[in-house]
């Protein structure tokens, strides 16, 4: 049986797993419209990803799938991150606001964190993928046992054979024009940078499905990448100005302009952001993930109370300026290959 087949998916599109901006709601409706919606876990607390799954399950009976990050926990560097956050200050002093005095390390990599894991096997999502590496053999054996295909995200051939050695079902090939965090294993390593088409291209070889993510917007897009031997396409920019998607209206309003960077200043490490008033801080001197992302979400806050909108993780893809404010349903017909 075929990965489309076992997904029970009558499209070949997946909607991609955007912590923070998918939602129960995003993807039922792609699911329920034929496609495969997904849910972004890596952010939330085991008990969160359980009610997620929970409302997502009560809003259609097709199958979905969920994401969770399997990041290489970074050691703690005190004077680094002081230094981070005495790089940050000026820019809270402009909103009458202080840096954090400390910071934290917010949500633990799935590898680390077996109520998630518990979570995840409880609820049985069709399709189980991970960014940033691998979870543990344990917990690959313990997610297969339910059914679930298994994938992960890959920049580059090297990281791909790591996941086809890990035993994993389908690889996710993310280009360089992919919104959000680069899903690369070791972001302290070198990137090849790898356009969607020429990556899909590379992987292709090795015998896993692929997955195309990264600037696919419509039709012609998705059908490149079909042509370039992916077996589907996984979207998130596309979807981001659908009105199931929890997308602020700072950030809807940035996808039109077009423009984006890929920095480590919000979080710690690479990720495709419209660029706005933190884009531009230099992110040469970031401490490790995620312990940068709790003052990046603290700066955020603190310019939000003060009506400013410029701060935020705006993820977004290359293809930002051509998307549409539609239902999912309707972006996703206009993605179908």
């Amino acid at each position: 049986m075929s990965m489309i087949d076992r997904l029970g998916m009558r499209v070949a599109v997946i909607q991609a797993p955007m912590a923070g901006t998918s939602t129960p709601a995003l993807a039922a409706a792609v699911s329920e419209a034929g496609g495969l919606g997904c849910l972004g876990l890596g952010a939330m607390r085991a008990e969160e990803a359980s009610a997620a799954m929970a409302e997502t399950r009560a809003l259609t009976v097709r199958p979905f799938g969920v994401n969770l990050f399997c990041h290489t926990p970074e050691p703690r560097d005190p004077a680094r991150e002081a230094a981070w956050l005495a790089r940050l200050a000026p820019h809270f002093h402009r909103f009458s606001a202080t840096p954090p005095a400390t910071l934290r390390d917010i949500y633990p990599s799935f590898t680390r964190n077996d109520a998630m894991l518990a979570a995840v096997v409880a609820a049985g999502p069709a399709l189980v993928s991970f960014h940033f590496g691998l979870p543990r053999p344990d917990q690959i054996a313990a997610l297969r046992a339910t059914g679930a295909v298994l994938a992960a995200t890959a920049t580059s051939p090297a990281e791909a054979e790591a996941i086809r050695a890990a035993g994993l079902d389908a690889v996710i090939a993310q280009g360089w024009e992919a919104g959000g965090h680069r899903g690369i294993f070791d972001p302290s390593g070198p990137d090849q940078r790898l356009g969607t088409l020429d990556l899909v291209a590379a992987l292709v070889p090795l015998g896993l499905p692929v997955i195309a993510a990264g600037g696919i917007m419509d039709r012609q897009d998705s059908r490149a990448a079909l042509a370039a031997g992916a077996v589907a396409v996984q979207c998130g920019t596309a979807f981001l100005a659908a009105p199931e998607a929890a997308t602020p209206a700072a950030h809807r309003a940035a996808l039109a302009r077009g423009e984006t960077v890929m920095t480590a200043a919000i979080s710690g490490r690479p990720a495709r952001c419209c660029a706005n008033r933190f884009t531009a801080i230099p992110d040469d001197a970031t401490p490790g993930y995620p312990m940068t992302y709790d003052a990046g979400k603290a700066l955020n806050a603190a310019a939000l109370a003060a009506g400013e909108a410029g701060y935020g993780a705006q993820w977004a893809g290359t293809g930002c300026a051509r998307t549409v404010a539609r239902p999912a349903a309707e972006t996703l017909a206009a993605l179908a290959p």
